[in-house]
């Protein structure tokens, strides 16, 4: 089964070797220069930032270079384009972990109270909504591992084929979790975990001595219906036809 194949059938694959040594170590570089506003800390370290692709050029022009722009087209077709970056990071002062869920919000230019959108929420002074499954349905999330991430510090977890099932309450998640065994994504520097946003997942604390650093980018096809604008969409495409949900 290739890459594309397996995440329509189980929600995720992973590709090895999608960026060189030269370019990851770049992206760490860039990382360093984030406005505090959008920085997460604990511990007096870093654990997490956010707007990357607004923040960082260096982030968006990875993002939308062909090497991972490549990846998304694949799964959403010649229209995707990244509409979200985030950075996050274990290291033994700022560890963490994340109970099972899937990801079912999306950061928004300015809220815009509309039919099937909502709950709202701000999120480092951006408007966050759940949209309608059918908008999350027309994403993928590729996650760009600066790091090795084994077994020892805290790879993401995930349940294959849960993604298919739309948005899960409490009962059906367990059921998920109780009736199939969940993989962990062991993931090299360089390479890449690419996966739907409904795909059930979770994460233990890191047990490794050092850093476990990972961009985070969603993909999209289509703009947003009711007047509504994807937070970080390149400024040329904001005409573009909406989709209706």
């Amino acid at each position: 089964m290739d890459g594309f194949e397996a995440i329509h059938q189980e929600g995720f694959a992973i590709v090895n070797g999608v960026l060189q040594g030269h370019e990851v170590d770049g992206l760490i570089t860039a990382l360093e220069a984030v406005r505090p506003g959008s920085r997460l800390e604990r511990a007096g370290e870093v654990y997490a930032s956010r707007n990357l692709l607004e923040d960082l050029p260096e982030i968006r022009r990875a993002a939308e270079g062909e090497a991972l722009m490549g990846l998304a087209r694949g799964v959403l077709g010649h229209g995707a384009f990244a509409v979200r970056g985030l950075l996050f990071d274990k290291t033994p002062t700022a560890n963490w972990g994340v109970p099972w869920h899937q990801d079912l919000t999306i950061a928004i230019k300015r809220r815009v109270d509309a039919p099937g959108f909502g709950p709202w929420t701000v999120k480092g002074g951006v408007p966050h909504v759940r949209p309608p499954v059918e908008v999350l349905e027309r994403m993928v999330t590729i996650r760009l591992h600066l790091d090795d991430v084994g077994s020892e510090n805290g790879p993401l977890l995930v349940v294959p084929g849960s993604h298919r099932q739309g948005r899960l309450d409490v009962v059906s998640s367990q059921e998920w979790l109780d009736g199939n065994r969940a993989r962990a994504c062991l993931v090299a520097r360089g390479g890449v975990l690419m996966m739907r946003p409904l795909l059930l997942h979770a994460s233990s604390p890191s047990n490794g001595p050092s850093h476990r650093r990972v961009v985070h980018l969603e993909y999209a096809t289509g703009g947003l219906p009711f007047g509504l604008e994807w937070y970080e969409q390149p400024t040329h495409l904001r005409d573009r036809h909406p989709i209706t949900p």
